[in-house]
C-alpha cells in the first residue's frame, strides 16, 4: 500500500515528536514536515501539498480552524487536541477523525486505517447553476425542483454539513452542497465568508456589534479569520 503523505502542525514539540513515532512506527504514514503554527503551515501547502493534516487547535497565532478556513485544497483531516470542546466546530468542518490526547497508538492506528480505507467521496451533484456574473438571480436545488432565488433576496448561507441553507426574509431553502462550493459559485458579488459556517449578502447588514452581524432579525458571528477582509469590504466611513 502506497504511503500517506501527511504533515503534523503543533506547537508542543514533545507532542509532534510522540505523533511522529506514531507515524513512524506504523509504516503507513510519510511526515513530511512539522510545522509549530498555522502561518508556517499554510505557507508550506501553498508550494506542496500532503494527503493528511495532523491539526492541533490552540496554537500561538491562528488557530487550527483558521488554518482550515484558508486552505486551498481538502486534504483528510486528523485534529489532536487536549479538549473535547471543539468537537461541535469539529463536526462543522468535517474532519475525518478527532483525536483526543494523550491517545494511545491503537487509537491512532484505527484513525490512519479509518482514513486510508474510506473510499473517495463521489462529487456532489450540482445544486446551484453558475450564472454569467450581470444575472441577478440563481437556481438551486431544493424541495425535488429548481427554485429560482433572486440574489438580492438572500441574506445569508449557513452550513449545515453536507448541505446549505438559503435564507430569504419569507423562507429558508435546504440544498444539497457545500459552504465553499456556494462561496467559489458567488465570487464577485455582494457575498462574503464571514464565518465557516456563514456567507453573508452584506448589502443586508444592518448593524455590527463586536465580532456579531445583525440582520433582519438574525444574528451572525464574525470569524477571526475573516473580519479585516469585511471590515474592507464595508463603506466605513
Amino acid at each position: 500500500m502506497m504511503k500517506t503523505t501527511c504533515i503534523i502542525v503543533e506547537d508542543i514539540q514533545i507532542a509532534a515528536d510522540f505523533l511522529r513515532k506514531f507515524c513512524e512506527k506504523s509504516e503507513l504514514i510519510e511526515v513530511k514536515g512539522h510545522f509549530l503554527n498555522a502561518e508556517d503551515a499554510l505557507k508550506f501547502l501553498d508550494q506542496d501539498k500532503a494527503d493528511l493534516i495532523f491539526l492541533d487547535i490552540e496554537m500561538p497565532g491562528a488557530s487550527g480552524f483558521d488554518l482550515l478556513d484558508r486552505l486551498t485544497y481538502t486534504p483528510k483531516i486528523i485534529l489532536t487536541t487536549s479538549k473535547t470542546e471543539y468537537a461541535f466546530d469539529a463536526f462543522q468542518y468535517h474532519v475525518n477523525d478527532y483525536l483526543k490526547k494523550p491517545f494511545t497508538y491503537k487509537r491512532f492506528l484505527e484513525a490512519i486505517q479509518r482514513i486510508q480505507a474510506a473510499p473517495p467521496l463521489p462529487p456532489a451533484p450540482p445544486a446551484i447553476t453558475s450564472p454569467s456574473p450581470d444575472m441577478d438571480f440563481l437556481f438551486i436545488k431544493a424541495e425535488d425542483k429548481l427554485i429560482k432565488l433572486k440574489k438580492d433576496d438572500i441574506l445569508f448561507l449557513e452550513s449545515m454539513r453536507d448541505y446549505v441553507k438559503f435564507v430569504t426574509p419569507g423562507k429558508s431553502y435546504i440544498t444539497y452542497s457545500t459552504l465553499k462550493n456556494m462561496e467559489e459559485k458567488l465570487t464577485g458579488q455582494n457575498f462574503l465568508k464571514v464565518h465557516r459556517s456563514y456567507i453573508v449578502n452584506i448589502t443586508k447588514i444592518e448593524d455590527i456589534r463586536g465580532n456579531m452581524i445583525y440582520l433582519q432579525g438574525s444574528q451572525i458571528p464574525v470569524g477571526k479569520a475573516h473580519k479585516d477582509e469585511l471590515v474592507g469590504r464595508l463603506n466605513i466611513l
